[in-house]
């Protein structure tokens, strides 16, 4: 079995999680970290005991290194993608991509030319109830989708907006491009595209920060499902995200990763085992804590972008799809600046 040697750009909290979920994976080796200042590369470097670069170029000018994640702030992404691009390796992306449309494109772009496949990290597309979901929509067992909506009630302290978070250049927004951006993808993957919004925002809970910390927006799908897209880090102490759809013959509400309901006209034997299997709610993982969650969606993430590659296929997350996320929070932030109804 081959073995990917990884180098992570970044050496924060979420390049911990990327080198925890490497690790875990038998066809992943975690090689090292750069980092733009040095000595926290170092660090986490001897935590892993992997090498540091004092550079991202010298890291990418590496044969060790086959396949890049990249773990800096937000508006930091584009630099490195498209430098990895040019020496030849593959790039998986944390959320989002980048924080604008143009800058996505050129990291697109840069990959086509090189050859190289370039993905988004959005690891709750690979919670198993994310897949039973999908299968009951694409069977048609809700019926006529009326309603859709994603709830992100989570809390962060002052302390947290001390840095890039909550900065435009950086963040790129805030609730919503920050927390609430994994769930708007799940939104998205499950119902498909978005036809008009409207939305407001505002940061009464965090008013030194510049970016939304509370962000509301009803949407129409193009199947003419009604929707709503709540985020917010003023909602103390936090509360779990919560996905609802429903339709004429069935309701699903997704608390966390588990199943709270679960109900159509035609239940079956099989409903039965699912909602024994993933009826009980899990965890809160990151509703006011950002380290508390698991990398083992993470890892999940990872080796399907490594299992792209083997076969030569394009990958679920790709960065046309990661970019979609993107355009419609953009989408929303422009809704709530102009306070008009976006049609599409």
């Amino acid at each position: 079995m081959k073995r990917w040697k990884i180098g992570i750009v970044g050496a924060g909290m979420i390049a911990d999680f990327h080198a925890r979920a490497i690790q875990s994976l038998p066809n992943a080796t975690l090689v090292g970290f750069s980092n733009i200042r040095k000595e926290k590369a170092e660090v986490i470097a001897k935590k892993y005991g992997v090498k540091s670069w004092d550079t991202t170029s010298s890291m990418l000018q590496s044969d060790e290194i086959e396949i890049v994640m990249i773990a800096t702030p937000s508006g930091a992404h584009i630099e490195p993608a498209i430098e990895a691009a040019r020496y030849g390796k593959h790039v998986l992306c944390e959320k989002p991509l980048e924080i604008k449309l143009d800058r996505i494109d050129r990291m697109i772009e840069a990959h086509e030319k090189a050859g190289t496949y370039l993905g988004g990290i959005f690891n709750f597309r690979y919670n198993e109830t994310t897949q039973i979901i999908k299968e009951a929509i694409d069977n048609e067992r809700l019926g006529v989708i009326t309603y859709a909506a994603v709830y992100v009630p989570w809390w962060r302290t002052d302390e947290y907006y001390k840095g890039w978070h909550g900065t435009w250049d950086l963040d790129g927004g805030g609730a919503l491009m920050n927390q609430s951006i994994h769930m708007i993808d799940l939104l998205q993957y499950l119902m498909g595209p978005v036809d008009s919004l409207g939305a407001l925002y505002s940061r009464q809970g965090h008013p030194q920060i510049e970016t939304e910390d509370t962000a509301v927006s009803i949407v129409q799908f193009r199947n003419k499902a009604l929707g709503v897209i709540y985020g917010t880090t003023a909602s103390y102490p936090g509360q779990f995200r919560r996905l609802e759809i429903t339709g004429t013959k069935g309701t699903i509400v997704l608390v966390e990763n588990s199943l709270h309901v679960w109900q159509f006209t035609d239940m079956n034997e099989e409903d039965t085992k699912i909602i024994q299997k993933y009826g009980k709610i899990e965890g809160g993982g990151g509703v006011s804590d950002p380290a508390a969650i698991s990398y083992t969606n993470h890892a999940k993430n990872i080796a399907a972008f490594i299992t792209a590659i083997e076969k030569g296929i394009p990958f679920e997350i790709d960065g046309n799809e990661a970019r979609k996320s993107v355009a419609l929070i953009l989408d929303i932030y422009q809704a709530a600046n102009t306070r008009i109804i976006i049609d599409y």
